[in-house]
């Protein structure tokens, strides 16, 4: 992961739908922080849909524990609720968050 980077990915929805992703990274600082924007695939098939947002996701030490907040940031109010909407991206963030407490807490464990 580095300033630059690119990482394309095929998110299964429950739907049967595939939805590329395409993920590029403007900012790494470990341990701190990483900013990054989310596009749709391109490539032009009708199975893609153009989302785009940036997303910071911030790291911070409380000795011992982190706080993690993560921000996104979307060209408007509606757009932002029309991706929670038709993609659930909140649930999305939600699962994605409890997948990293199982990973931290089996590494510590």
């Amino acid at each position: 992961m580095r300033p630059g980077g690119v990482w394309r990915f095929v998110m299964h929805g429950p739907d049967g739908r595939n939805y590329q992703n395409r993920i590029t990274f403007e900012e790494v600082a470990p341990p701190a922080r990483i900013v990054y924007r989310h596009g749709g695939g391109g490539g032009g098939g009708d199975d893609v849909e153009p989302v785009q947002f940036r997303q910071t996701v911030i790291f911070e030490d409380l000795g011992g524990r982190t706080r993690i907040t993560w921000r996104g940031d979307f060209p408007s109010a509606a757009e932002r609720d029309r991706v929670i909407k038709e993609y659930g991206a909140d649930q999305g963030l939600a699962q994605t968050l409890a997948r990293l407490n199982d990973y931290v807490a089996a590494k510590a464990g």
